[in-house]
């Protein structure tokens, strides 16, 4: 039921979209000059480094820094954006509401999830359509409070956005923090300045080796049952849950060899995220590797899992390892376990390894804390509340 002075319509309704144009490339010049004015493009709204400009004249398609943009391309496709101005290209649409839209009530309007993945589904549906169905996103229902109600729903979405935004910034320092700690600690793994003897992995570890895909593959993957570790789930120190696979009992004693274990070290060795590198966490346990993974367990009386995986990670070991990786000259690259073994790594005294972990783990209770933010869905609900109504 509507609440008593609020509307309902469609979006296209309500709201203009304006699409960009632009002239030939050849005409773009790449500094700012009398007559000109910068050409935005989506990418602009992540980086200043790629800035254009065209002469005033051949403009068509403005927009100011108020005003609400839309990627009209991806992926991802319908990035809401705000925040440049200058005029603008074929690949924006701009949002420009009527009267009884305020902007701001428009941007978190448009910022839904919900609303996402209607458009994004729309997308993927329709053969040969690339970019944002206009006739879905002009059909799309909104709720219209009276102007005082989406002036207070879009002050509270401010506030939480803006408090979302500096716990965030917060967790980024905390990863710089370890880097840096890292570094006093131990210097940069290559360059070794701090004389540490250097030691081969295959001499420092217990296993290292990789698995296999149960016959099958997707197919035989069950509900529940043992894990599965994909190379999509590893990322820089950081396990991804989702789309964690599962096999049976059965199609796991097949791949008894590689049985992870707690604080093993798991390494992408093939593809596009080779390289990648994370601790499994015990929640994950029992669990297998396929082909694409490799386990490094390391021998503890003289290795720190945490120490191998923040050396292996660090900005320059990880540009040698994609040297190897990109070695032979194949199409894809790919680390062997007579590459992984032969990796050359400096090992400080285990006492200042153990000190790292001891650091990094209380930073995690910090950074942990900070994170419930993200975790638990505050600024969605209250979004979802609001634009139904329930503010």
């Amino acid at each position: 039921m509507i609440k008593s002075g609020w509307g309902k319509a469609r979006l296209g309704e309500v709201v203009k979209f304006i699409g960009g144009s632009q002239p030939p490339k050849s005409s773009f010049i790449g500094e700012e000059r009398d007559g000109y004015i910068r050409l935005l493009q989506i990418r602009d709204y992540k980086t200043d480094s790629y800035k254009s400009y065209i002469q005033r004249d051949q403009a068509r398609r403005f927009c100011s820094k108020d005003d609400i943009m839309i990627g009209r391309y991806g992926p991802p496709i319908f990035q809401i954006l705000r925040g440049l101005e200058g005029a603008y290209n074929v690949a924006l649409l701009k949002a420009e509401p009527s009267p009884k839209v305020t902007k701001d009530y428009l941007y978190y309007f448009l910022k839904q999830r919900t609303l996402f993945n209607f458009i994004e589904r729309l997308s993927q549906r329709t053969a040969g359509q690339s970019g944002v169905d206009m006739d879905g996103l002009k059909n799309y229902p909104i709720l219209i409070p009276p102007l005082s109600q989406q002036k207070l729903i879009s002050a509270i979405l401010d506030k939480a956005d803006a408090i979302r935004r500096k716990r965030k910034e917060a967790i980024k320092l905390y990863d710089e923090f370890l880097r840096a700690t890292f570094l006093d600690m131990f210097g940069d793994p290559i360059i070794n300045s701090k004389k540490w003897e250097k030691r081969r992995l295959g001499d420092l570890t217990i296993k290292i080796g990789s698995g296999a895909t149960p016959r099958g593959g997707k197919s035989a993957y069950v509900a529940q049952g043992i894990s599965l570790i994909r190379s999509l789930n590893i990322h820089d120190d950081k396990f991804m849950y989702k789309e964690l696979a599962h096999i049976t009992d059965k199609q796991a004693d097949g791949l008894s060899s590689v049985v992870v274990e707690d604080s093993d070290v798991l390494l992408n060795i093939t593809g596009a995220s080779v390289c990648r590198c994370a601790i499994v966490p015990d929640d994950v346990l029992p669990a297998r590797v396929n082909q694409h993974v490799c386990i490094i367990r390391s021998k503890k009386t003289i290795l720190n899992s945490q120490y191998l995986l923040h050396c292996l990670i660090s900005k320059n070991y990880r540009q040698k390892l994609l040297s190897i990786a990109g070695a032979g000259g194949a199409t894809r690259e790919a680390l062997t376990k007579q590459q992984v073994e032969h990796i050359e790594i400096p090992v400080p005294p285990l006492e200042l390894q153990n000190k790292y972990t001891s650091i990094k783990n209380s930073m995690l209770n910090i950074k942990n804390k900070h994170s419930i933010f993200f975790e638990r869905p505050l600024f969605k609900s209250l979004a979802q509340r609001a634009f139904r109504g329930e503010l």
